[in-house]
C-alpha cells in the first residue's frame, strides 16, 4: 500500500509489523527516483537514517540488492570503523546514503558530507530513535536537507513522538498502517509463545536443554545486560554450543564477525542484548529466548519478531522470575495475552520437554557427536580501522590453549651477560679487587669464614667515598700486599661497588693497619697528626647518661639541662602578678590621709 504512495512524491507515515518488507516500500520508490548515477554528480541524493549500526548494514545490503539493474551507488557510514574509507567513497561519489546519526553528523561538521541535494529523506525504525535519544540529531539532519523534499517515516509502533515530529516536518503525509483490528502492538502470528516462571539459578539449565530440542536451527537469546550476555555466552560454550555474544560494549569487528558467523551457519547460538531486537533479518531463526524479562510491550513484540519471518513459524520461549511478575503483568494486558499467570516450570518439569520437543533423558551438556558447528574462530574478524577503546571479551577455551602452546613452545632464554661499568672498571676488574682483599684477609690470619661467604650480586650498592681512601692512603704503609690494595683503589674517585666487594674492601683497609703495625715498627711522627686530621682533634664527643627504664613498656624522657650557674630563675606568673600589685599598694597613712583630704575638699 505504500509503494504507490511513494512513487508518486507523497510524504508517508508507514507502519506495520516487524518482518513485513518496510525497507523495499521505501527502497524502490526512493531508488527509482534518484534514477541512474551520473558522472559528474558526486553529492548524494537520497539518505536513510537509521537507530543502529547492523540495522544500517542490513538495510545497505537490501538497496543494494535493490539497486542491482540502476547501478546506484550505495554507502553506509557509522560509527566503529574508520572515517578514511567512508570519506574516499563521498569524494568518488555516491547516490543513497545509509547511516547513523552520530556518524553523519560527524561527516558534515568535518565538511566531507553535503545534504544540500538530498530529495528523499526516510526515518527507518523512528520509534527506536527516539527511545536512544536521537531526537536533536534527527532534527539537526532536518534543518541540513532542503525544504522540497519527499519524507517517509516508517516504524513498527507509532508512539505520541513521533506523531508529534511528523506534524513539524512531514508535509501533509499519508498514514498507512498494516495492521489487524486487535492493535499496534499484535504480535507475529506464526509465533507459537510460551511464558514461564522459572528460578534464576536454573534459566541456563532450561536453556541448554531447549537448545537440543528436535528440529531446532537458529537462536537468538535476548538479555538485559551487557553482563549477563557475557555470562550466558560463556556458560553455554562450556557446555559445548557454538554461540557468540553481540552487545555494545564489542568492537565493531567483533559485532560484525558475530552475525557473519550466524548468518554462516558457523554458529546456532546468539546471545544479544536489545541492539539486536530492532530490524534484524536473519533467515531460519527458528527459536528465541528471553532470557530476561523485557522491559515493556514494543520490547517483547521486536524480540519476539526476530522468528516466524515472511510467513516462517517459530517459537519464543520468555521466562519471568518472581520479582518481574508484575512487570510482565502489564505487558500481557498491553498486548492482550493469556499469560497473566505463568505456569512455574524447571529444567527437570515434564510439560517442557513435551512443549519443546525435547528428547527424553536430555541432560545441559552438547554431547560431543552434535557438535558439529564450526564456531566463531572459523569466522574470519574483518580489521576495520576502529577508532577508540573496545573492551575485548573473553576468549575462546581453544584460543586460550593455542596461546598456551605458543608460549611453551618458546626457547628458554639465554643468560644475561653485564657489560656495564662501574666507576669506570669493568666486571672483571671489580672481581680482581676483590680477590686482593681476600688475599689481605689471608695474610692476617682472618676466618676463613669470611671469605667462603658468596658475593651478593643483587644488593644494594655500597659506596667508598674519597675521603676514606685519602685517610687510609695516608697512613705508614709497607709491603707489597697493601701497595696492591693502593694501587687498585686509587683511580676512584666515588667508586661504587657491590655489597659483599664493599665490605671486604672495607674491613680490610681497616684490619690491615696493625698488620703493618707489628712487621715494621713505623717512626713516631707527632707533628702529622694534626695534618693529617685536624678536625677530629678538636671535636670532642660527649657522652650522655643512657637511662635503662625498668619496664620496656615505661616511656622515660629526660631534657637537656641547658642553664648555668650564672643565670638568674624566670620568675613565675603568679609571682609577676603578686609584685605588680605590691607596686600599685600605697601605705596605709597615705590612704586615710587620702581619706581626709577628700572630707576637708567636700567641707570647702
Amino acid at each position: 500500500m505504500a509503494l504507490p504512495l511513494a512513487l508518486s512524491g507523497q510524504d508517508v507515515i508507514g507502519q506495520a509489523r516487524t518482518g513485513t518488507g518496510k525497507t523495499y516500500a521505501f527502497g524502490i520508490a526512493m531508488l527509482q527516483s534518484i534514477g541512474k548515477p551520473r558522472k559528474n554528480r558526486k553529492k548524494p541524493r537520497g539518505l536513510v537514517v537509521v537507530p543502529t549500526r547492523e540495522l544500517a548494514i542490513q538495510v545497505s545490503e537490501d538497496l543494494v540488492t535493490a539497486a542491482g539493474k540502476l547501478g546506484s551507488r550505495v554507502l553506509t557510514v557509522y560509527g566503529g570503523r574508520a572515517y578514511e574509507p567512508q570519506i574516499e567513497a563521498l569524494k568518488a561519489g555516491v547516490d543513497v546514503i545509509v547511516g547513523t546519526p552520530g556518524r553523519l553528523l560527524d561527516l558534515v561538521k568535518q565538511k566531507h558530507l553535503d545534504l544540500s541535494q538530498i530529495g528523499s529523506l526516510v526515518l527507518d525504525e523512528a520509534d527506536r530513535m527516539l527511545d536512544l535519544g536521537f531526537l536533536p540529531d534527527i532534527e539537526r539532519i532536518f534543518k541540513l536537507i532542503p525544504d522540497e523534499r519527499q519524507t517517509m517515516l516508517f516504524s513498527a509502533t507509532m508512539p505520541g513522538e513521533i506523531v508529534a515530529l511528523s506534524r513539524k516536518y512531514l508535509n501533509r503525509p499519508t498514514h498507512v498502517r498494516a495492521e489487524h483490528d486487535s492493535g499496534e502492538g499484535e504480535t507475529t502470528p506464526q509465533v507459537r509463545q510460551l511464558v514461564w516462571r522459572v528460578h534464576r539459578m536454573d534459566k541456563i539449565e532450561i536453556v541448554a536443554r531447549l537448545l537440543q530440542a528436535d528440529g531446532r536451527g537458529l537462536t537468538m537469546v535476548f538479555c538485559e545486560t551487557k553482563r549477563a550476555c557475557d555470562m550466558v555466552a560463556e556458560q553455554l560454550d562450556t557446555r559445548g554450543f557454538a554461540v557468540a555474544a553481540v552487545h555494545g560494549d564489542l568492537g565493531q569487528g567483533q559485532r560484525e564477525q558475530a552475525l557473519r558467523a550466524f548468518r554462516n551457519g558457523k554458529i546456532d547460538v546468539l546471545v544479544a542484548t536489545d541492539v539486536a531486537a530492532r530490524g534484524i533479518d536473519i533467515d531460519d531463526v527458528t527459536h528465541v529466548v528471553n532470557y530476561d524479562a523485557p522491559t515493556d510491550d514494543k520490547t517483547y513484540v521486536h524480540r519476539v519478531g526476530r522468528t516466524g519471518r515472511a510467513g516462517k513459524t517459530g517459537i519464543s520461549v520468555t521466562f519471568v522470575e518472581w520479582e518481574e511478575l508484575t512487570r510482565w503483568k502489564m505487558i500481557n494486558n498491553m498486548l492482550g495475552l493469556d499469560f497473566a499467570e505463568p505456569e512455574e516450570s524447571y529444567s527437570t518439569s515434564p510439560h517442557v520437554f513435551t512443549e519443546l520437543s525435547i528428547p527424553e533423558g536430555t541432560k545441559g551438556v552438547l554431547p560431543h557427536a552434535s557438535r558439529s558447528r564450526a564456531g566463531l574462530a572459523a569466522e574470519q574478524l574483518e580489521d576495520l580501522g576502529e577508532i577508540g577503546k573496545s573492551r575485548l571479551r573473553s576468549r575462546r577455551k581453544d584460543d586460550r590453549d593455542g596461546r598456551k602452546d605458543e608460549r611453551e613452545e618458546r626457547p628458554p632464554r639465554a643468560p644475561r651477560q653485564r657489560r656495564r661499568t662501574r666507576g669506570g672498571r669493568s666486571a672483571e676488574e671489580t672481581t680482581e679487587v676483590a680477590e686482593t682483599v681476600e688475599t689481605v684477609q689471608i695474610v692476617e690470619g682472618e676466618s676463613m669464614d669470611r671469605r667462603r661467604r658468596p658475593r651478593r650480586s643483587e644488593e644494594t650498592p655500597a659506596i667508598i667515598s674519597h675521603d676514606e681512601i685519602a685517610a687510609v692512603a695516608a697512613e705508614p704503609v709497607a709491603g707489597d700486599v697493601l701497595a696492591e690494595v693502593e694501587e687498585a683503589v686509587r683511580p676512584a674517585r666515588r667508586t661504587r661497588v657491590r655489597g659483599g666487594a664493599a665490605e671486604a674492601i672495607g674491613s680490610a683497609l681497616t684490619q690491615a693497619r696493625p698488620v703493618v703495625e707489628q712487621a715494621q715498627e713505623p717512626e713516631p711522627e707527632p707533628e702529622r697528626a694534626p695534618e693529617r686530621a685536624p678536625e677530629r682533634a678538636q671535636e670532642v664527643r660527649v657522652e650522655h647518661e643512657r637511662i635503662i627504664p625498668p619496664n620496656p613498656f615505661t616511656v622515660i624522657f629526660q631534657s637537656p639541662d641547658l642553664a648555668t650557674d650564672e643565670d638568674d630563675i624566670a620568675p613565675s606568673a603568679a609571682s609577676e602578678r603578686q609584685a605588680q600589685r605590691r607596686g600599685n599598694r600605697s601605705p596605709r597613712g597615705g590612704g586615710s590621709g587620702g581619706a581626709g583630704g577628700g572630707n576637708r575638699r567636700r567641707a570647702g
